[in-house]
């Protein structure tokens, strides 16, 4: 058991934020980020699509395609104008490509771009961020790339896991870029550095942070703007912390969560594989093994934090967390095997439900039109579940049956296309 616990932290995938209002409208992030990243254009896992359907064909929505050839991973797919990107392992598994495809799954090209993390779980991580005609991505083994979205070009490539001497847990880099303004943003850790901003056109280094001498969580950094100023927030395996996108000042760190907390030290450092929910001024993590969730309320001039609800109950273990509303929605972690689905209150913590899902188990979540769109882990059900503090209950499901290994990309939607992806096998569905 306990060397499965170790196995399944891993991954993270990739494992960026959100700020809706008090209803269930989706509204867009003014923070001058990219709108095209992880998770969604926000990095929260919440879609804008509209008018999606209530209910699916009992074999599954209608699919638009299926293709077996984008190569192991754990990332998912990057939707932009006709273009599909997509990274993957090539045939020999020892290198990152990144595919392009038009919408009905014809492969355009496939380039690569850089190093697989080389022990355990080699399978790519990084979902693409798109800016100005160019894709960036973040290998394994902590190789920054640009890469030219119209042909595959690379333009400009760092290796920053050797340039700022990265320091990671057992899984390498999972990392996806965070790009706004002129920059994008590397987390290598280590003692050199924590965070990194690089130029996007060129690949110079603009800033870099103080090191805190910590290992890299599986985290994916946010940017969030609060009282008019802007802030990028990531974790470490042992630090929250917020970072002036401008300067690199490292303005707040947090620690005191996981075993510090809980005074219930395991084998293992603590494992971050799950980026930060903003709101207002506030910020939730949670990770799994029982390190259990936090929110956080930012200081007005945003340079110091403090906790206003702790929970035992949503410790998210790779799956991501969405809110709508006024409500965290997600899985938790019972063991790597299982895990239940769980509504807490945004603003108290209270539990509004923590539920089974009959058969399944516990995986990954994004919300587009006031549903949410699960998918388990285990066995590749994807189920949809309307999004009510009340119960945990999906109005349908379906299976997705092809690909090998744990089933830990996270789903992504657009233009009312559902995508799933699950090792080489690359799936979209129409939703709407």
């Amino acid at each position: 058991m306990k060397k499965s616990l170790i196995i399944a932290a891993l991954f993270i995938c990739a494992v960026c934020t959100a700020q809706p209002n008090s209803s269930s409208e989706w509204v867009p992030q003014d923070n001058g980020a990219s709108v095209n990243g992880w998770r969604g254009p926000n990095n929260n896992g919440s879609y804008p699509d509209k008018g999606l359907l209530a209910q699916w064909p009992a074999e599954g929505p209608e699919m638009i395609f299926e293709v077996e050839d984008a190569g192991k991973g754990f990332s998912s797919p990057q939707v932009v104008g006709d273009r599909i990107y997509l990274t993957g392992l090539n045939d020999q598994e020892d290198q990152e490509v990144l595919n392009c495809y038009k919408l009905d799954g014809t492969k355009v090209y496939t380039v690569a771009y850089g190093r697989n993390w080389n022990q355990s779980y080699p399978e790519t991580r990084t979902t693409p961020t798109y800016s100005d005609g160019k894709l960036y991505v973040i290998s394994g083994m902590g190789e920054i790339v640009c890469i030219n979205a119209a042909d595959g070009a690379i333009v400009w490539k760092v290796d920053g896991g050797e340039k700022y001497a990265r320091k990671t847990g057992n899984w390498g880099t999972s990392e996806c870029p965070l790009v706004f303004d002129d920059k994008v943003i590397y987390t290598p850790c280590g003692d050199q550095t924590t965070m990194v901003a690089l130029n996007k056109n060129t690949g110079e280094e603009i800033w870099k942070t103080r090191a805190l001498g910590d290992k890299s969580g599986y985290v994916s950094p946010i940017l969030i703007k609060y009282n008019g100023k802007r802030q990028i927030v990531g974790s470490t395996a042992l630090n929250a912390f917020g970072v002036n996108p401008e300067t690199g000042e490292m303005e707040w760190t947090f620690d005191n969560w996981g075993p510090k907390y809980t005074g219930k030290q395991g084998r293992w450092d603590n494992i971050a594989p799950n980026s930060a929910l903003y709101r207002d001024g506030k910020i939730f993590f949670c990770h799994g093994y029982d390190i259990n969730g936090f929110q956080l309320k930012l200081a007005d001039d945003l340079k110091s934090v403090e906790v206003t609800w702790r929970t035992d109950v949503l410790d998210t273990h790779h799956g991501g967390y969405v809110l709508v509303g006024d409500y965290l929605y997600g899985s938790n972690w019972i063991n790597n095997n299982a895990g239940n689905w769980c509504c807490l209150n945004w603003n108290t913590g209270e539990t509004m439900y923590e539920t089974a899902w009959q058969g399944k188990g516990k995986g990954s979540i994004i919300t587009a039109d006031n549903k949410l769109i699960c998918y388990d882990e285990r066995r590749g059900t994807v189920g949809l579940v309307n999004a009510t503090p009340e119960k945990f209950e999906t109005t349908s499901e379906f299976r997705i049956t092809k690909g090998s290994g744990p089933y830990w990309a996270h789903p992504s939607i657009a233009n009312g296309v559902l995508y799933i992806r699950h090792a080489n096998a690359f799936y979209a569905y129409k939703i709407k």
